[in-house]
């Protein structure tokens, strides 16, 4: 009778949040920063001695203190690389017309295909009237009041959310452990321990590794001269996510970027080397040391499990695919395992 009541329950689950999935957004947000503080609630607990709602409100605040400092800090810089972004545009088009279609041509010998400049004049067209975006922007959500409601909301339950979660922790915890049937206690105990050494790895240690590779590309092509190079930066830490795509998309974009730029191939040496130092960096020093191989995650995985969540959840799903994908990873190691050791396997009566 448990089989078919875990499978129909499982099923429920699946739908409550398939349509639930718009408004859970912060509730998952808050749940993931409430995981990721609590063991510095715990730390603050055991070695400064304080009540649980003395730490939580400490960590609490440090947190998001310091996301209003990061945005405070970040607004002005990305506002100025995207209008530094608008005015490059144009140009890299004009360099793909100008130079990269001849150079082709040339040497393939195929006819010319492509005409860029009807493209390149309505996107100028709509970057000129770029100064106007905020204006519509505002009027649209005007307009749409309910979905300007709708972000208030959200962007207020996330802290609050998070604040409860964090503050209740451990009550949580140890109430689905009461749930657990006491048999199968022990098992469920080792399959959660190691899922929460694999969530741990991945969030801390992802982010951990996102947050440094935007932080010394976005550097580092800033010093190489690069205009927009904190933006390219910034995406490839972000993507990075997903092995070797941070590296293709930031390696091509800053190239192509270069070109238009610098119009070398010297420049274009300098950013090639800080991109193989960066690749170098990162499969050398920061994932082996802030990930390890605990997660174990193929590519080809990460990306199916990125899209999959996306077209099934929309944000919510993409969020999270990848905690999902890594506990699944759990599961069926257990599984094959407990496989590789049962009677059909082996072959024992």
């Amino acid at each position: 009778m448990n089989k078919p009541f875990v499978l129909i329950g499982s099923i429920l689950v699946c739908v409550l949040l398939y349509f639930l999935a718009p408004i859970l957004t912060p509730f998952l947000i808050g749940a993931l920063l409430a995981y990721l503080t609590d063991p510095l609630v715990d730390k603050l607990m055991r070695y400064l001695r304080m009540p649980r709602l003395s730490a939580v409100i400490i960590v609490f605040t440090a947190l998001f203190c310091g996301f209003l400092l990061l945005i405070l800090l970040f607004i002005p810089l990305i506002q100025k690389q995207l209008v530094t972004l608008a005015e490059f545009i144009p140009k890299t088009l004009d360099w793909f017309q100008k130079t990269l279609i001849p150079w082709v041509n040339d040497h393939t010998g195929m006819s010319e295909t492509f005409n860029l400049q009807d493209f390149k004049n309505n996107l100028s067209e709509y970057l000129s009237k770029a100064g106007t975006v905020a204006s519509g922007i505002f009027a649209t959500l005007i307009y749409s009041g309910f979905t300007l409601v709708e972000w208030i909301i959200n962007l207020v339950l996330i802290p609050v959310v998070t604040f409860y979660l964090l503050r209740d922790w451990n009550l949580l915890i140890n109430g689905i452990d009461k749930l657990i049937p006491r048999k199968s206690e022990p098992t469920v105990a080792k399959i959660t321990k190691e899922c929460d050494e694999v969530l741990s790895a991945f969030f801390r240690g992802q982010l951990l590794v996102m947050l440094s590779l935007a932080i010394y590309y976005s550097i580092a092509l800033s010093l190489a001269g690069l205009k927009i190079g904190i933006m390219i930066g910034l995406i490839v830490g972000l993507i990075s996510v997903v092995p070797y795509l941070g590296f293709i998309v930031g390696v091509t974009a800053a190239t192509i970027a270069g070109f238009v730029q610098f119009g070398s191939i010297n420049h274009v040496i300098i950013i090639w080397g800080i991109f193989v130092l960066g690749q170098v960096l990162e499969s050398m020093v920061l994932t082996p040391q802030l990930i390890g191989d605990r997660i174990g995650l193929h590519p080809v995985a990460v990306i199916f499990a990125i899209l999959a969540g996306g077209a099934l959840f929309g944000f919510f799903g993409i969020l999270l695919a990848l905690p999902v994908a890594a506990v699944l990873m759990v599961l069926v190691r257990f599984f094959y395992n407990r496989y590789r050791k049962s009677e059909a396997y082996r072959g024992t009566a």
